[in-house]
């Protein structure tokens, strides 16, 4: 049967950007859809407002909101419009996605990470289980992203340290701060063993991609501008195009997924840049639009099979969302307690941190309980934005700061001390209040129903989070940092999203199989964050990333010798 490609890949970001150059390589036809516009490197600057004060790079939540679920003290649900709210759960809607806009801090998952369940055993109220795959599976795809995405580092040995295929990174370590030195003369007296943080920047030049310019730290939600961040577009999905095989059509919001009576697709629907209802289909369909958006796509794909929504016989698809679990700290370390050379050091913003702990990544402290999974401590620079930094800072303890009160605090924030922040990962126990579904009622400016977003989070994330946020703060105060503070939110952070099409062997209890095929759907797979059934210590974007090969490397089994023409 002909059909127009031979794969479509809904959605661009680390979950799709490796399908697309994968097949794409290999002689494969991909077609590439993603809802947002195409920026090139070239687009990006420092603009500290379009990073952190606009949504720039986002849909309006005025036209496109969420419906977010928070719970009360009483233990009931307050339904919340996003629009009317902090709260965002868009993540960089252009091609490349949120990839565009990370850190790009890129630790592994390690073994134990795999099989939690067996391990720690059940925790009550958490729907934990064990992965499908072992640590061994996904290790040559971490490695290959470290050669094709481009992570900088240095291997330094600790007890926690996964296995590795590879020595050391391919990239030397980026240019550190003076406080990373610091960091490390501390951790040695305390008995602790702080390592390098790898990061999906370039140390120098590969394949037309620059190396860091070193602007000041803005990578955090900022496009990078020398190309020298492993996006996926500037990484992957440019070299998928130039194949001359891969075509990806910005603008395209796909609206569903059409099935026959058998299940099997056989189409996308999706809107254009002027609102226009198209068109397109493949052999097999890869979507890989977010944690969120894949489940929402899904449910609201509906057919003859599926009248809960595509591959949703179980009811699974959408639940056991996973945000990151964890703590946070921050505290100053003044220059005054340092030599005037010393300051000149510390006052320098460019070059990174980059240390992080990983100590208690399992916790087998008798004092805070069982053994039990901990986590992952990154130090880093608290964000340079002046405008982002001064705008939470603009009250006091009777409230609204103005004139010379004003002026003191910012002239404190801005010239006395380098500011630092902890950031604790540990995982977000995935559980029964923690979800996606579809508004009955309300719908977006398309006409498509609005997400409904359950954060509800379980109180071992909390317990752990504490933990590693004051093992932080114990090495800030180590350092010389002042006004030193640490804690832990059941707030999740909304850049980090995983779960809600978990994998596994039994089509009972997982929406997918062990390679990402929907048990239900023959040509369906999904490979962004949603096949994660547990979620980790650390960020998720490597281990999407190599998931994503992995599957990849699947397909072109299962597609085997490409069409002659096209």
């Amino acid at each position: 049967m002909s059909h127009d490609f031979d794969v479509i890949v809904i959605g661009s970001g680390a979950g799709g950007s490796p399908v697309a150059l994968t097949l794409s390589q290999a002689g494969h036809s991909v077609l590439v859809l993603e809802r947002g516009p195409w920026y090139s490197t070239e687009d990006f600057y420092k603009d500290e407002l379009a990073c952190c004060l606009r949504d720039i790079y986002k849909p309006s939540r005025r036209e496109e909101p969420h419906i977010v679920e928070t719970e009360r003290d009483d233990g009931s649900w307050r339904a919340q419009n996003t629009n009317n709210s902090r709260w965002n759960f868009w993540n960089g809607n252009c091609v490349g996605g949120s990839s565009n806009f990370m850190s790009g801090y890129f630790h592994r998952l390690k073994p134990v990470d795999f099989h939690l369940l067996s391990e720690f055993g059940p925790v009550e109220g958490a729907n934990i289980a064990d992965w499908p795959i072992r640590y061994e599976d996904l290790e040559p795809y971490y490695s290959r992203v470290e050669r094709e995405v481009g992570v900088s580092g240095k291997v330094r040995p600790h007890p926690h340290a996964e296995p590795r295929s590879q020595a050391d990174f391919p990239y030397p370590p980026l240019q550190e701060h003076a406080v990373a030195a610091m960091l490390d003369e501390a951790g040695e007296r305390l008995g602790y063993h702080p390592i390098p943080t790898p990061r999906a920047i370039l140390s120098r030049p590969v394949e037309g991609r620059n190396s860091c310019a070193y602007n000041g730290g803005y990578c955090g939600s900022t496009g990078c501008s020398t190309g020298a961040k492993g996006s996926a577009r500037s990484a992957l999905l440019e070299r998928a195009v130039a194949t001359g095989r891969c075509e990806v059509r910005p603008h395209s919001l796909v609206k569903r997924l059409i099935t026959d009576a058998k299940g099997k697709i056989t189409g996308v629907e999706y809107f254009d840049k002027e609102g226009a209802l198209k068109q397109v289909d493949a052999g097999i369909y890869v979507v890989a639009c977010q944690a969120i958006e894949s489940a929402k796509l899904l449910l609201r794909s509906t057919g003859p099979k599926f009248p809960q929504g595509l591959a949703n016989s179980n009811g699974l698809v959408g639940k056991n969302l996973l945000f990151a679990g964890g703590g946070a700290g921050s505290g100053q370390l003044p220059y005054a307690k340092f030599s005037a050379s010393k300051a000149r050091e510390l006052v320098q913003t460019g070059f990174f941190v980059n240390r992080a702990l990983q100590d208690w990544y399992v916790i087998d402290d008798k004092a805070f309980g069982p053994r039990q999974k901990g986590g992952t401590i990154d130090f880093v620079h608290v964000h340079p934005s002046p405008v982002l930094r001064a705008s939470r800072h603009l009250h006091g303890d009777h409230g609204l700061l103005w004139g010379k009160p004003l002026k003191r605090n910012l002239e404190h924030l801005f010239r006395d001390a380098v500011p630092l922040k902890i950031e604790a990962f540990c995982d977000w126990l995935p559980n029964d209040n923690s979800f996606v579904t579809l508004d009955p009622s309300r719908k977006d400016k398309w006409g498509m129903p609005l997400g409904r977003v359950r954060t509800g989070y379980h109180v071992q994330n909390l317990k752990v989070g504490w933990y590693l946020a004051a093992k932080g703060a114990e090495m800030l105060k180590a350092i010389g940092a002042e006004e030193v503070i640490s804690f832990a939110s059941g707030a999740p952070p909304t850049n980090l999203l995983a779960g809600t099409c978990r994998f596994g062997t039994d089509p009972k209890t997982s929406v997918l199989d062990p390679m990402c095929r929907a048990h239900e759907v023959e040509n369906l797979y999904v490979t962004d964050g949603s096949f994660m059934p547990t979620g980790g210590s650390v960020p998720y974007t490597w281990t999407i990333y190599a998931n994503a090969f992995r599957v990849a490397d699947h397909l072109l089994q299962r597609l085997g010798r490409p069409r002659a023409s096209y």
